[in-house]
């Protein structure tokens, strides 16, 4: 874990007790004199040392011994614009594209999405800030939501689509957003709205789920 999230954090002192305590106490085995990382969610950007002053059984006291403007981004930005699949799915690779760097994510209500499957913004921001904490990076990606695939291109026109088709992506530099298909991929009436759009595809002869397509495509445009 690089940092530690505590809305208390800022603070001359902070005292920690209950799953935080457990955590780094009991479980990372932290005694008196450490020294530890802290952020607050209402300004990630800042990054706190404490030190360990006393332990107890429940909780341990710790004291304000630095503090530094240090913000941990991606150097490129990356929207994803991505059709709804099963949230279950989602949360597995959420993790995975916080920790590559993605900046912000549009779910899109495509033809193929299930009508079922709801988004639920503040699950996917709990799980980030546990991804946060492990790799270091010091803002959440930010997260909004669009009716259909023809709103999200008219919205953005630098938008490029990942589809089958013969396109194999080789360079990626001035890729700033990317549309990402659901399970089963565009309905025939979508890709009509492709005409005017750049698609691309990776070089590989297997078929990606949409998470995976994802994380992989974002892998390949972000590294």
């Amino acid at each position: 874990m690089i940092y530690i999230l505590d809305d208390e954090a800022g603070a001359q002192s902070l005292y920690i007790r209950g799953e935080q305590h457990k955590y780094l106490i009991k479980v990372r085995r932290h005694k008196e004199g450490d020294l530890l990382s802290f952020r607050s969610r209402e300004n990630l950007k800042m990054l706190y040392s404490y030190k360990i002053e006393s332990v107890e059984p429940r909780g341990a006291e710790l004291s304000l011994v630095a503090s530094e403007l240090k913000e941990v981004k991606s150097a490129k930005e990356l929207h994803i614009g991505w059709c709804i699949i099963d949230a279950n799915s989602i949360e597995k690779v959420l993790p995975s594209l916080c920790e590559v760097g993605v900046s912000k994510i549009t779910f899109i209500a495509c033809e193929r999405s299930q009508k079922n499957f709801k988004i639920d913004f503040k699950r996917f921001e709990r799980i980030q800030e546990a991804s946060m904490q492990q790799c270091g990076r010091s803002s959440y990606i930010e997260m909004d939501s669009c009716k259909s695939v023809q709103e999200f291109i008219k919205a953005y026109s630098d938008v490029k689509v990942f589809d089958f088709c013969e396109t194999t992506l080789q360079e990626c530099s001035n890729i700033t957003t990317v549309l990402i298909g659901c399970e089963g991929g565009f309905s025939p009436k979508e890709r009509e709205l492709f005409a005017s759009v750049q698609s691309f595809r990776l070089d590989t002869p297997m078929v990606l789920r949409s998470e995976s397509a994802a994380l992989a495509v974002a892998s390949k445009i972000l590294f």
